[in-house]
């Protein structure tokens, strides 16, 4: 692939030449795009302390699952509208040529260098899978300069710009974990591309090729667009609970017109007696139901109250989250 790379950086290094910057106006423009300037720190390590001072003591698990799964759909989300702006501008239509792209704008962004293995094999099937290391991640860089050593790979947009941007040149769902990491310690930053379905088999393969260098207890599998599956969740949770009224309603008119036949045939001494098993069958039935409601309303304020922790008081999230909370 050395012809492709080779093109891929004449085509993104003249894509860069064309910056102008322009700070009494406080725009800076690449081939009339407009760009900011991001620190690495506040996008990693600080993101992190952020959320965790947000969850409390105690919590800090949690607070670092939350802010992966953050970090990690806005960087899968970032790197395919980036690829996708660079595809039209500079005219790339072939998929290597694509992809080959995103290395070379990877580190003239200053996200990192990326050094592909040749055992990848970066095909358009289920067996696509990309093996690359970062020397110079921007995030392991930024923990490192601050002093910290962390428990867990940290190079989590590293891992999600590179996987959304192949998703836009290849056309297909990836996404991509880091085995290795210099914030944990580890000599360098190294990942695994695949498909959804395929990533943990290649995690594995990887780790057994590594000869006990990557420890997968501590490696993370990217939980894509969590808050979307949980929408789905409660969606579903909505429609198994008007099931569950529609078939009590159903049993409830067939009781009552069952006790409507009997009261019109039994005689009036039997009345009180019918009015009561009546009330009796209808309690039980309403009991069912609110047990039922109860479950899944719990469901709805746990969730809601657990998201809106995540977004400042005054966040336009939050205070929606607060309304779902308290209809709840």
């Amino acid at each position: 692939m050395a012809d492709a790379f080779a093109a891929a950086e004449a085509t993104v290094s003249a894509y860069f030449r064309e910056r102008r910057d322009a700070p009494e106006h406080g725009t800076i423009e690449i081939f009339g795009d407009r760009y900011i300037l991001v620190r690495a720190a506040s996008l990693s390590v600080e993101f992190f302390s952020l959320v965790r001072g947000l969850y409390g003591d105690s919590r800090e698990q949690e607070a670092d699952a939350f802010a992966r799964n953050i970090l990690f759909d806005l960087a899968h989300a970032v790197g395919k509208s980036d690829a996708r702006m660079l595809h039209q501008k500079m005219g790339l239509t072939d998929p290597i040529a694509r992809m080959s792209a995103g290395p070379v704008h990877f580190s003239h962004a200053g996200w990192a260098f990326v050094d592909i293995s040749p055992d990848s094999r970066p095909v358009m099937d289920d067996d696509f899978h990309l093996l690359y290391d970062h020397p110079y991640s921007f995030e392991a860089s930024a923990w490192l300069t601050a002093g910290k050593t962390a428990t867990f790979p940290v190079c989590i947009m590293n891992a999600g710009y590179s996987s959304g941007w192949c998703s836009e040149s290849f056309s297909m769902e990836l996404v991509a974990s880091e085995v290795q990491c210099r914030g944990c310690g580890d000599p360098t930053c190294s990942f695994v591309m695949a498909p959804p379905a395929a990533i943990d088999r290649h995690v594995e393969a990887r780790a057994r090729a590594s000869h006990g260098r990557v420890k997968l207890e501590r490696v993370t599998i990217p939980d894509f667009f969590v808050r979307k599956r949980m929408e789905d969740e409660l969606r579903r949770s909505k429609a198994e609970l008007e099931q569950r009224v529609e078939e009590r309603t159903r049993e409830l008119a067939a009781i009552n017109e069952q006790l409507r036949r009997e009261m019109a045939e039994r005689e009036e001494v039997e009345q009180r007696l019918r009015d009561t098993a009546k009330l009796e069958a209808v309690g039980r039935l309403a009991g069912g139901i609110a047990h039922d409601f109860n479950n899944l309303i719990n469901v709805v304020i746990g969730r809601s109250e657990r998201l809106r922790r995540g977004f400042a008081p005054a966040d336009p999230v939050a205070i929606q989250l607060a309304q779902i909370t308290a209809a709840g």
